[in-house]
C-alpha cells in the first residue's frame, strides 16, 4: 500500500499560509495603514492567475490558497484599522494624527473617505 502525503502537506501549507497572513495584516496596518491594500490585491490576483498555469495540482492548489488568502487580507486590513480605532490593537504612535483624523470619519475604505 502506497501512502499519499500530498493532502496532508496541502493542509499544513494552507494552515501556515493563513497563520502567516494574519500577523502580516496586523504589521501592515501598524506600519503603513491601509494604503498598501493594492499590493495585496495585485499579489492575490497574480497568485490566482499563476495557479491556472502551474502543471502540478499540489502547487496549483497551494498558489490558489495563497491568492485567496491575500485577497481575503484586503478586507482584514480595513477591519484591522477599525479594531485599532476601537482600542483592541495597539496604535502606531508615529501615525497618531492619522488615527485622530480617521476617528472623526466613520468610513475607512478609500472610496468612502473622499465622500465626507
Amino acid at each position: 500500500m502506497e501512502l499519499n502525503f500530498e493532502g496532508i502537506l496541502l493542509a499544513v501549507g494552507t494552515f501556515l499560509i493563513i497563520g502567516l497572513c494574519h500577523p502580516l495584516v496586523i504589521k501592515t496596518e501598524y506600519y503603513f495603514g491601509t494604503r498598501p491594500w493594492w499590493v495585496w490585491l495585485v499579489s492575490g490576483i497574480a497568485c490566482c492567475v499563476a495557479a491556472l498555469f502551474v502543471q502540478s495540482i499540489f502547487w496549483s492548489a497551494l498558489l490558489g490558497v495563497l491568492g485567496a488568502s491575500l485577497l481575503w487580507g484586503i478586507g482584514e486590513l480595513f477591519s484591522q484599522e477599525k479594531r485599532v480605532l476601537k482600542g483592541w490593537f495597539p496604535m502606531n504612535p508615529k501615525r497618531k494624527e492619522y488615527y485622530k483624523k480617521l476617528g472623526k470619519n466613520e468610513h475607512s475604505c478609500p472610496t468612502c473617505k473622499d465622500k465626507n
